[in-house]
């Protein structure tokens, strides 16, 4: 996927010598978070809006070099790299260089989201199963095998949460129901974590748990 056509250039570079009302100006006029520094025509780092409005107006930013963010990417970089570098940071606007380091313009992070929307994850139809295992017990080699075996079609797959020594693992599956792979996920001690209107197995759960209420009552 080629990103280049995302890079905007309507925002130039601060200069690190440039007083900090001018950025604070800057800030006034924009819903960014932060703001690209330059030093001689070299990225040096970022500006946070928050930052900026403690400083002193009247002095340069580069007595202030301390509260720039180093955060950045490639030209090249993959778009789920820019992705990761935008959570990372906590930031809606990434810096774009070249192998000089120098200043290329910069990704918002809408159009980056929007990207991943357009991705088969979201894009395809399908159906959504979370699933659940040790650390250490499961493999996506053996949940791939799972799902393909029930003739069913990964169309994204990642994990979505880990804690206690567990990970939790969201799949977007096409092509089938998701019945006969969520009971060979169970045979396999996978944890469902999703809920499913198609689950036999928790149907049959209610049902005998219903019987077992008659009967205790009679």
């Amino acid at each position: 996927m080629n990103l280049s056509e995302y890079i905007i250039n309507d925002i130039k570079p601060i200069k690190s010598n440039s007083k900090c009302k001018e950025v604070q100006t800057l800030f006034n006029q924009l819903t960014y978070s932060h703001v690209p520094v330059e030093n001689d025509g070299i990225y040096v780092g970022c500006l946070s809006e928050t930052d900026t409005y403690c400083l002193d107006s009247d002095k340069i930013i580069d007595e202030y070099k301390y509260t720039l963010q180093g955060f950045y990417v490639r030209y090249n970089t993959n778009w789920l790299d820019v992705l990761d570098a935008f959570a990372v940071n906590s930031t809606n606007i990434m810096p774009v260089l070249n192998d000089k380091n120098e200043y290329l313009g910069y990704y918002e992070l809408n159009d980056i989201i929007n990207l991943f929307g357009e991705t088969p994850f979201f894009s395809e139809p399908g159906g959504i199963l979370i699933v659940e295992k040790g650390i250490n017990d499961y493999s996506f080699s053996e949940i791939c095998q799972l799902v393909e075996s029930n003739d069913g079609k990964i169309l994204g797959c990642f994990i979505s949460k880990m804690k206690n020594d567990v990970a939790q693992i969201t799949l977007k599956i096409g092509n089938t129901t998701l019945n006969d792979i969520i009971q060979s996920f169970r045979r396999y001690s996978y944890n469902i974590v999703s809920d499913h209107e198609s689950d036999t197995f928790i149907e049959n759960l209610k049902e005998r748990s219903d019987y077992l209420n008659k009967y205790l009552n009679i």
